[in-house]
């Protein structure tokens, strides 16, 4: 069986596919037109420096959408005021059908997101291990098995013998607990 390589990004037509979601995203965040179009320049700007690192784990949209969260929550953190910082929390603690996105994509895929900041990596590295061992047996493996490994609903679901709305239901448990635990120990 030949070894697959991992898909190719094509920064070309990152524009056109994605800056509209992209802009999207951010402006419901910041709540500022001018500075959601910057933070979508910075984030293709990034994805350009990081291609090299881009390991083929996630899907082209997601992997940029990764960095443009990282470019929000770094603005906030500049910015270094009480909004900021509860901006922040609320985006990636609240309950919001997106709120694992974060955690899944830091987990699946840490390098591609700070390549500058490799001590902070392996730290929210050793806080995800950490706090998934504290989760249930059953929730740590559904959450590994969809978001480290990236394995399907279906596979999954195959493998452990469960339906795919089980799976979601241990899948949201797991990004619950998890985040609480992060917000406990790590975002601190």
């Amino acid at each position: 069986m030949p070894l697959m390589s991992a898909p190719e990004l094509q920064p070309e037509h990152w524009v056109d596919r994605y800056a509209d979601y992209l802009y999207q995203y951010a402006v419901t965040r910041v709540d500022d037109p001018e500075l959601a179009r910057d933070l979508v320049q910075e984030t293709f700007v990034a994805g350009l420096q990081s291609a090299p690192n881009f390991k083929g784990q996630a899907a082209e949209r997601t992997w940029l959408i990764a960095i443009l969260k990282r470019k929000v929550i770094d603005h906030y953190r500049k910015s270094n005021t009480k909004k900021g910082k509860a901006e922040v929390r609320m985006q990636y603690g609240s309950q919001s059908e997106g709120e694992g996105d974060w955690l899944e994509e830091n987990a699946a895929d840490p390098d591609s997101l700070r390549e500058n900041d490799a001590i902070e990596n392996a730290e929210l590295a050793m806080a995800i291990q950490e706090c998934l061992s504290h989760l249930p047996d059953q929730q740590a493996r559904v959450f590994s098995m969809k978001t480290i490994r990236g394995m399907s609903t279906e596979d999954i679901c195959n493998e452990l013998g469960i339906k795919p709305s089980n799976l979601w239901v241990i899948v949201h448990r797991a990004r619950t607990a998890l985040m609480g635990c992060l917000n406990e120990s790590w975002f601190k």
